[in-house]
């Protein structure tokens, strides 16, 4: 099973726009796109309930809080428990599901996003889940860099940031010194 993938589930879902059902079906990747056809309305509420309680999971990581942030997983394993089982079409497409035959769209994602963010507090910490330093993003992620020192969430926010400060630089440099001599 390919931990690093259902956790990153969890950051899409943290990260979508749950506004209505179409939002919530943008969040099916195309090897998800089985569950965007069955996905409904009352789903919604559940993402978005789950949605929130993977944030709060990142702010306790942020700032240090593992603890809570093992708390807070605990409480979602049990609300979306793993039930694995071997899963495929014909001999040559073996594969694990997280969830019995027949659970909601909602269980099946949240038990794997839960269960990946876990296995990844367990080998990383906490440490390594992130909220993008740029204040208009907001957006989370999962540090993958050699030396846990990333800041953004991608490569545009990055940018934009650095390109924001270099400018407030520029312009406080350029500014006359109107303080009394």
């Amino acid at each position: 099973m390919n931990f690093d993938a259902y956790a990153r589930t969890a950051v899409d879902l943290v990260n979508a726009g749950l506004d209505d059902l179409a939002g919530l079906r943008a969040l099916f990747s195309t090897d998800l796109d089985y569950m965007r056809d069955q996905v409904v309305e009352k789903d919604l509420a559940v993402f978005r309930r789950a949605q929130r309680r993977l944030r709060e999971v990142f702010e306790y990581g942020t700032a240090g809080r593992d603890g809570d942030a093992v708390r807070e997983l605990n409480s979602l394993l049990e609300a979306y428990p793993v039930q694995p089982r071997i899963s495929g079409h014909d001999a040559s497409d073996w594969h694990m599901h997280v969830t019995s035959r027949g659970s909601s769209v909602s269980a099946e994602y949240l038990a794997g996003a839960v269960w990946g963010l876990a296995v990844w507090l367990c080998e990383y910490g906490s440490a390594r889940f992130g909220i993008c330093a740029d204040e208009r993003c907001g957006n989370v992620y999962l540090d993958t860099s050699s030396n846990n020192c990333r800041r953004f969430c991608s490569e545009r926010c990055a940018t934009r940031s650095h390109v924001a400060a270099h400018r407030a630089r520029k312009r406080a440099a350029a500014a006359p010194d109107l303080t009394p001599a």
